[in-house]
């Protein structure tokens, strides 16, 4: 089971990072294997080494211990010989089992979610994105406070050995020794503070649609490459873009430029195979941007050997939003490292309606720049009109907010056909031509 194991840190990072035992149980033959390889990856983006792996067929975790009564034994064994500081475990963790693995390993012990809003505070640099962290963190450490608090006080008394790192981000330290009800407290405003910034959203989006530009939404399994993708279509680097999970955690919105025409286009938080509900409801405020969105681009790693699982994983949040039926254009990023491979064949004969990309390399992106306007623009209405010379600025208009077809240049006036939105119809009325 140690080929799940590739670290991936710096030398320098590798001396300071903690070590980790990974525990997980294989319900369905395959899935514990992609999902433990997963929890790898989470782990180095955390900044910790993956050291050992725990995997036991089971059905359901035990209810007190996560894993039987003789593994767990086992585990105490393998993480003192591996000098592991963290026990990490693949499934969420209940208050009963927090506190009953603590008491039994004499160290850290931090679940999936714990792990993922990690490196969440990790990325977390706008206020928007920190208070959502704060807030998911709060709203998982509150009802295990108890477990928690023992933890921590051994962690600063030595026991083990470890001072703060994974896990141990944002709240932690500061927040522990406080009772529930200032931590209740202390969420209720952070839940003021996000509705303000929705109020404050709502004005931006506003603007937005008054402008006519469509919006295209980015979306997919984190790591898929969204943000490579972006500053593809863009035509810049200013969108981070590195091989890690959850490299992006807050919206970025850019123009690009697409078939003659402008359209935004977002960039979104990566989705995850079993993405907590209190973790995609901490995040509403920044997925909201994807009710807004007149497309959808579904950016699929191609490459990767879990393909399908990404893609199921990724619509099912989908739907948990309700954006389902928003028009998508399904890519297939990473291409260049399977085309022409048998590997590239499965993937179209099971998803024919992905377009073959590559991002990094340039490679399909004109086609799907055509994709992307034909579906922004597909709700827009064709116009013939005449534009006198001292309105230029309608013309103008009708390029940042939709698309001008063609244009000839007449004595007194400018003869175009555009494409626009409804809501900039009722400003051109007035210059409208019966076409020919």
């Amino acid at each position: 089971m140690n080929d799940i194991i590739a670290v991936g840190l710096e030398r320098d990072q590798l001396r300071e990072a903690e070590r980790a035992v990974l525990v997980g149980i294989n319900r369905l033959r395959g899935e514990g294997l992609r999902s433990m390889r997963e929890l790898a990856q989470l782990c180095l983006a955390a900044g910790a080494i993956p050291v050992e792996v725990m995997v036991q067929p089971r059905r359901r975790p035990d209810p007190a211990r996560y894993v039987g009564k003789g593994k767990l034994e086992e585990l105490k064994a393998l993480r003192l010989s591996a000098d592991a500081e963290i026990v990490l475990f693949d499934d969420e963790l209940s208050p009963v089992q927090v506190s009953t693995l603590i008491d039994a390993l004499d160290c850290k012990v931090l679940d999936r979610t714990e792990l993922i809003l990690d490196i969440f505070s990790q990325h977390a640099t706008t206020r928007e994105g920190q208070i959502q962290v704060e807030l998911a963190q709060l709203s998982y450490l509150l009802p295990r406070l108890t477990g928690k608090g023992r933890m921590m006080d051994r962690i600063r008394g030595g026991g083990g050995g470890v001072g703060g790192g994974v896990g141990v981000r944002g709240p932690g330290e500061t927040k522990l020794e406080t009772d529930r009800r200032q931590l209740q407290r202390r969420m209720s405003r952070l839940r003021a503070q996000l509705e303000e910034i929705r109020s404050q959203r709502e004005v931006e989006s506003s603007t937005r649609r008054g402008s006519g530009v469509p919006l295209v939404s980015l979306v997919g399994y984190t790591n898929a490459g969204k943000s490579t993708l972006l500053n593809a279509l863009v035509g810049s680097e200013e969108v981070k873009a590195h091989d890690r999970l959850f490299e992006t955690l807050e919206t970025t919105i850019r123009r690009a430029p697409v078939d003659g025409a402008e359209v935004l286009l977002s960039d979104t938080v990566g989705f995850i195979h079993n993405l907590p509900e209190d973790l995609v409801s901490a995040f509403m405020t920044t997925l909201e941007q994807l009710h807004e969105a007149d497309v959808i681009v579904h950016v699929l790693d191609a490459s990767g050997p879990w393909v399908n699982t990404e893609r199921d994983a990724s619509e099912l949040i989908l739907e948990r939003l309700g954006v389902a039926d928003k028009p998508t254009i399904v890519v297939l990023n990473k291409w260049d490292q399977v085309a022409g491979t048998a590997r590239g064949e499965q993937v179209l004969m099971e998803m024919p309606d992905g377009l073959p990309i590559s991002a990094r390399e340039q490679m399909g992106l004109e086609q799907l720049r055509l994709l992307i306007a034909e579906a922004a623009f597909a709700h827009f209405v064709t116009l013939s009109l005449h534009v006198p010379y001292d309105r230029m600025d309608l013309l103008q208009l009708c390029r940042e907010g939709g698309r001008v077809l063609s244009e000839e240049y007449e004595q007194d006036h400018v003869a175009a056909e555009v494409e626009v939105d409804g809501e900039l119809v009722g400003r051109l009325k007035a210059f409208v031509v019966a076409p020919g």
